[in-house]
């Protein structure tokens, strides 16, 4: 029997190597994009960096672990009311604001408001995370003006709606359509092809075993030719195929992050900073993309 060897070749468009200026080497390295969210009802930090100085406290702990990115969040894209646009740029905008002028981490925004982003991207914000696929051409217009990247992201509904029972024929061949759809119109929109990111969406509009589905066969997500994005931090897919609840889907979360590195994910968005990062080196190294930190064990006379 041959083993399967993953094609771990960098993505054709080679996105990603420079954004607003600061470099992300997506070549040989998985960026680790940190989460926060300010919010006061975010699915799992509850409200824990909704004052703004815990969640700028939080974004700079995040570089300390070795964050590549940090994903600042204001508005959630679950089921609920609309968040007015004045109240997501009051959380979002300061939040950016500080942490460019104490770090020089990429900075993303996850909003699909194009006024948010405009604002964002003058505070300092590299890339807008949008959950819509960039379903407003404006938000499209206003990346590209801004000269930033963007993550183009799987979903169907509208943010803030629910969309019971969501059904596919091959869940990942109709992601791979909209995301390729997707793609090529923000290139049309005037974003550089390596300013874009893809993300197949993990639970969002998926249940569980669509979003097993798309780990298991992420390769096809990276078939792209741009950088691929798993967002399967602590989601609801982790808990419900472990049972666990939200405080304990760590492992889980690496679990399916190492699945979707393997098949050519180039960055994972995740909670649990360091272990993140531990598990996103030590996957490099195994797929020859590093060289590990040091050498000593059987390198000498002795047995160490």
């Amino acid at each position: 029997m041959t083993d399967s060897v993953p094609d771990v070749s960098p993505p054709r468009h080679q996105p990603g190597r420079r954004m607003a200026g600061r470099a992300l080497d997506l070549s040989r390295h998985v960026a680790v994009m940190a989460v926060v969210n300010r919010t006061p009802d975010s699915f799992y930090d509850r409200g824990s960096t909704f004052a703004l100085d815990a969640a700028v406290a939080a974004a700079l702990a995040a570089v300390d672990d070795g964050a590549d990115i940090v994903d600042v969040g204001g508005a959630p894209f679950a089921p609920g009311p609309d968040i007015p646009v004045a109240v997501e740029l009051a959380r979002v905008e300061p939040v950016v604001a500080a942490i460019r002028a104490a770090s020089d981490v990429l900075i993303s925004v996850d909003t699909f408001q194009p006024e948010v982003a405009k604002r964002s991207i003058a505070a300092g914000a590299d890339l807008i995370n949008d959950t819509t696929g960039l379903r407003n051409p404006e938000l499209a217009a206003v990346i590209a003006e801004g000269g930033a990247g963007v993550i183009v992201t799987h979903s169907l509904a509208a943010p803030r709606t629910a969309f019971p029972r969501p059904m596919y024929s091959d869940v990942v061949a109709e992601v791979v359509e909209f995301l390729a759809a997707r793609a090529e119109f923000a290139r049309s929109a005037g974003i550089a092809a390596d300013r874009i990111i893809v993300d197949p969406g993990h639970d969002l509009n998926k249940n569980t075993l669509h979003s097993l589905e798309l780990t298991r066969r992420f390769g096809e997500i990276a078939a792209l030719g741009y950088p691929a994005l798993a967002a399967v931090s602590n989601k609801d897919f982790v808990g419900e195929t472990l049972g666990r609840d939200r405080d304990d889907r760590v492992a889980g979360s690496l679990a399916a992050a190492v699945v979707a590195i393997m098949n050519g994910a180039r960055v994972i968005r995740m909670h649990n900073v360091r272990p993140a990062v531990d598990a996103a080196r030590m996957t490099e190294a195994i797929l020859g993309l590093r060289e590990p930190a040091y050498l000593r064990h059987n390198m000498g006379e002795t047995n160490d």
